[in-house]
């Protein structure tokens, strides 16, 4: 039995020294390949025997500490048990370390992230925390470096060393945030002092997967057993969080998905409420054209001159050879924020939130909120800038929220563009109070939910009112995924579990259903001898007969997919100048030649890669993990397993966003439905779950691809929450350090 543990840990990526013991210690020389002090390393292995780990039959870690500490200790020594190169990287990017590990050409990306977040400011405003905040974060650091100075096997890029400030710069867990919006091309342009130009990425041009999520809120009067239900539904990068269950004597008991290398559950639930949160279209970032006199630093405001803040900032980064350079750049900044680019002779300056002890607080707290009105006085630290919120809790409350922090401004000024920073009045006047926020709290119709669209049918007939609020408040719109969230939740009025988990994976296409009938009229008016009358015949009867559903034989879905990817390309542009979302130029602008001939080159690339056109989808659509890169090499000549859905773009609530990679035929999925889960808030709460992948990053563990059947198919598994649910199904139990309990 002892000889079976150890190879289990060693599987599971753990180093074990000495023979195991019962009272935690250290292998020997840990102290010397951590290079610590007897001080510390003593401290790290008292604070180990106060928390235990167990992982369950899907290698899910539940964590238990005695004090919140504790928890977070062992919290983030299991996430980096599961995936250190992710932990890692999350604090590279952070940090604006990246180009140390990558490069030079990530020297950008680091220059963007150090404009707002500098390390000797984060140190600062760690000294002024509040002491329980300080005590998790130096849990936090003390958890990491447990577990590097444990397993000397692993080698870090560039953190060898994790410091407790160190979560300030990572504080709110959305995947980018607000700072993604700056152009990486034009702060080149600007700080190198040359001529980059957007990339088609940054002008929106290219095909891609919306970031973005689904969250559905049901009030237990709209269910079959009278208990709030949530659906939990990130869009997000594929294995971009990891799945914990965090527990201590303190009353922290929460489940859900925290993303690698922070100390909160981001998307999650406790015993009594639940939070989903959406990636918003409010507009809180903007920027601000400056008046500036370069040659005497200074930039107009009214009518004086003010003197502009210049910040010295030195980056290191790794050379061709693996050695080390560094390059130093002079910033510079106004009142309203740093400046990013240069843009008709005025100097942009980017205004967004940068709060991040008030942000790590909110993070935090709300994981340990017991009913809503908890939850909105932990929202009242106005510290959530990108994210809606859809919450139920046991007591039966349900609610969509906007992102707190929501400057107050003068709806004169079309703050989509940047606004004229010479003049006060374009200036921000502090921040929404939450009364004003647009919100739908216990709607009548007994459901709410958001998928990135517009607030204003977050709850049909009871959502908020677009003419009661400044323009600012949506800049997203529409989207194919909002009208199908309606089209479900006004299908039942009894929802149960699983018919909540239907509705999540209901196969109609909204997009297609709007826009295919229109290539079909276009066919339609060809006369008889027209040559593309003929030559698209079968293809146009597959897509009129079509029901508009995805599916694994689905030959419909593929043609349509491949359509909407040729008719997408060439007018993107277009519908960027005409100011329309990509959905409504498709339908009100595109012209019926245009959809004939993109139809004409989706036969044809169709046929070319795979001898037909006639493919079910479950051939082209695949779910891949062959490693555990962070970037992963796809193959065609690899296993891979089917997947029905399809990329959000088209109104598929399940969201699948693949497509073709160097060297293969098929498209392969990175991101989309990452984790989704399905929460009863009933007298006992039930959840049901399923991780894209697996639970490890380590293509040894059984649990790096455990999932990925019962994810394509959308089979969710039950969630061991309490302890009777994860009796049974207990595979090993553990202190950090890798000993058995």
């Amino acid at each position: 039995m002892m000889d079976q543990g150890l190879s289990r840990r060693r599987i599971l990526g753990g180093a074990v020294g000495a023979a195991a013991v019962a009272a935690v210690g250290l292998p020997p020389g840990t102290a010397t390949a951590a290079g610590k002090d007897t001080a510390e390393v003593a401290r790290w292995r008292k604070q180990a025997a106060r928390v235990t780990i167990t992982r369950d039959d899907w290698g899910i870690p539940h964590i238990a500490g005695r004090t919140d500490a504790d928890a977070v200790f062992g919290m983030m020594y299991a996430q980096a048990e599961d995936d250190f190169p992710r932990v890692e990287r999350n604090y590279l990017v952070s940090l604006g370390r990246l180009a140390e590990a990558e490069g030079e050409t990530a020297i950008w990306q680091d220059l963007r992230q150090r404009l707002w977040l500098e390390p000797g400011e984060l140190k600062r405003d760690y000294a002024r925390c509040p002491a329980w905040l300080r005590r998790l974060m130096q849990a936090w650091a003390d958890g990491l470096n447990f577990y590097l100075a444990t397993h000397p096997e692993v080698r870090p890029k560039v953190l060898t060393r994790f410091e407790p400030w160190m979560p300030l710069s990572f504080s709110e867990g959305s995947i980018g945030g607000d700072i993604e919006r700056v152009p990486l091309s034009q702060l080149e342009a600007f700080y190198a002092r040359r001529s980059v130009e957007l990339t088609d990425e940054e002008r929106g041009l290219l095909f891609r997967e919306p970031r973005g999520s689904n969250g559905f809120a049901i009030a237990p009067h709209r269910t079959r057993d009278g208990h709030a239900l949530l659906l939990i539904n990130p869009h997000t990068s594929f294995f971009f969080r990891s799945e914990q269950h965090v527990t201590s004597e303190e009353g922290l008991d929460v489940y859900g998905a925290a993303t690698w290398g922070q100390f909160f559950v981001y998307q999650g639930f406790n015993a009594h409420a639940g939070w989903m949160h959406t990636s918003s279209g409010v507009d809180n970032v903007d920027e601000f054209a400056e008046t500036v006199d370069p040659e005497n630093l200074r930039y107009r405001y009214g009518k004086q001159w003010r003197p502009i803040t210049t910040k010295t900032v030195t980056l290191a980064y790794r050379t061709a050879d693996g050695g080390r350079a560094r390059r130093t750049f002079t910033t510079y900044a106004t009142h309203h924020g740093p400046i990013v680019r240069e843009a008709d002779g005025k100097w942009i300056a980017f205004a967004l939130m940068n709060r991040p002890v008030p942000a790590l607080q909110q993070s935090f707290l709300r994981t340990k909120t017991r009913d809503f009105q908890e939850f909105l006085r932990v929202a009242g630290l106005k510290a959530n800038s990108s994210n809606n919120t859809l919450y139920a809790d046991s007591s039966g409350e349900i609610a969509f929220l906007v992102p707190q922090f929501m400057p107050v401004r003068d709806d004169r000024f079309d703050y989509r563009r940047p606004v004229d920073g010479s003049d006060p009045a374009t200036d921000w006047r502090g921040l929404h109070s939450l009364a004003s926020l647009p919100q739908a709290v216990n709607p009548r119709i007994g459901w709410a939910f958001n998928t990135n669209n517009w607030p204003w049918t977050a709850a049909g007939p009871d959502s908020p009112d677009a003419e009661d609020y400044p323009r600012y408040f949506d800049q997203a719109g529409e989207n194919p995924r909002g009208p199908q969230a309606i089209r479900v939740l006004s299908a039942r009025h009894e929802f149960t579990p699983r018919t909540l988990r239907d509705a999540a994976f209901d196969p109609y296409l909204t997009a297609f259903a709007r826009l295919v009938p229109q290539l079909v009229a276009a066919w339609d008016k060809l006369p008889p001898g027209d040559p593309q009358r003929a030559r698209l015949a079968g293809p146009v009867d597959l897509l009129r007969r079509w029901d508009f559903r995805w599916g694994y034989q689905s030959t419909a879905t593929s043609l349509a997919v491949f359509w909407g990817e040729a008719l997408w390309a060439p007018l993107a542009q277009a519908a960027r100048d005409a100011g329309m979302s990509m959905w409504d130029y498709l339908a009100e602008r595109a012209t019926d030649p245009q959809r004939l001939a993109a139809l004409d080159e989706a036969v044809n690339r169709l046929s070319q890669d795979f001898g037909g056109w006639r493919v079910p989808w479950g051939e082209i659509n695949r779910f891949q993990r062959n490693d555990g890169a962070i970037t992963q090499t796809f193959d065609d000549r690899k296993p891979s397993i089917p997947v029905p859905f399809t990329s959000g773009q088209w109104g598929s609530l399940a969201s699948f966003g693949a497509r073709r990679y160097p060297g293969t035929k098929r498209y392969y999925g990175t991101s989309g439905n990452s984790f989704v889960a399905v929460v009863e808030f009933g007298p006992k709460l039930r959840a049901w779950a399923i991780t894209a992948g697996g639970a490890s990053g380590h293509p040894e563990s059984p649990h790096f691809n455990d999932q990925a059947v019962r994810y394509a198919n959308g089979d969710l598994r039950p969630v061991y929450f309490s302890p009777r649910d994860l009796a049974g199904h207990v595979e090993r139990r553990y202190r950090p350090g890798e000993f058995p309990v």
